[in-house]
């Protein structure tokens, strides 16, 4: 087994850029009222990779990723990115500081009465002061590398789901964030769109070296795509490792999770050529 546990850190440890863990959180806790989300979660994301935070509907896994942006506060506990307190930034640097991340939303969240150009430049021209002809390049750019060139003047509804995801995805690349947010991707798809989605996230961590950060309860996908696994229960972090790793875990219920999702051994991807 080569399971990582996310160890006790001091105050010096967590306040210093890693280069291995990208993100690491201790001891978050989260309650709405009586219903207390996360429980003490202590976990580490490795830098340029493939992170999944695997877990049931409604296990928190949202919740917790906001978190690491600061669009939650927590109760207790604390997440450090490239060793900076998430918790302890004023109002001046969340804009700076959020801009570090981007976001791949369930549905992909995209402006119906934009068009797909309109769409990708709009964080773009709310966020710099870029030309009107760098920001085309920038967005061409990106559209490009994700094989949706000559889109740029549909509008979403003229799109397939697996089409409108990547557009969200060039969406979220133009302001070149350092982390990728993915919230259940490929939520809503068949399989052969859902495994393109899978596909997309895997060559894009490689292209523009991004740490990812994937949020699902898939799985099939958990094993195409993973470089890390991390299991969340009751409001902790039950597991994290390889996938192999969740695959043959002892623990009662990760091995009912992986067995009652059908997916067998066979379907563990050999993406451990991403650098594993």
């Amino acid at each position: 087994m080569a399971f990582h546990n996310a160890a006790p850190l001091s105050d010096e440890e967590l306040q210093k850029r890693d280069d291995k863990w990208h993100i690491r959180v201790r001891g978050m806790e989260k309650s709405f009222g009586d219903n207390h989300v996360l429980r003490g979660v202590n976990l580490d994301i490795e830098r340029g990779k493939v992170n999944l935070i695997l877990g049931a509907s409604g296990a928190g896994k949202s919740v917790m990723v906001k978190h690491f942006m600061l669009l939650l506060h927590a109760d207790k506990g604390g997440a450090w990115v490239d060793g900076i307190n998430v918790f302890g930034l004023k109002t001046k640097e969340l804009i700076p500081f959020r801009r570090k991340f981007g976001m791949v939303f369930q549905f992909a969240a995209l402006f119906d009465s934009l068009t797909v150009e309109d769409n990708c430049s709009f964080p773009l021209r709310e966020h710099t002061k870029k030309p009107k002809s760098e920001i085309k390049d920038i967005v061409d750019d990106r559209l490009e590398a994700l094989g949706l060139a000559g889109t740029q003047k549909k509008f979403p509804g003229e799109l397939s789901g697996g089409m409108r995801k990547r557009v969200g995805l060039a969406r979220a690349l133009v302001l070149r964030p350092e982390i990728l947010i993915y919230d259940e991707p490929t939520t809503g798809l068949d399989p052969l769109a859902t495994y393109n989605v899978d596909e997309m996230i895997i060559s894009t961590a490689e292209r523009f070296n991004v740490t990812s950060i994937v949020i699902s309860h898939d799985m099939a996908s958990v094993f195409r795509i993973a470089q890390r696994v991390s299991m969340l229960r009751n409001g902790v972090i039950i597991e994290s490792g390889l996938p192999e790793d969740i695959f043959h875990s002892e623990d009662a219920y990760v091995q009912k999770f992986v067995s009652t999702s059908g997916v067998v051994a066979s379907g563990l991807r050999a993406n451990q050529e991403l650098g594993q």
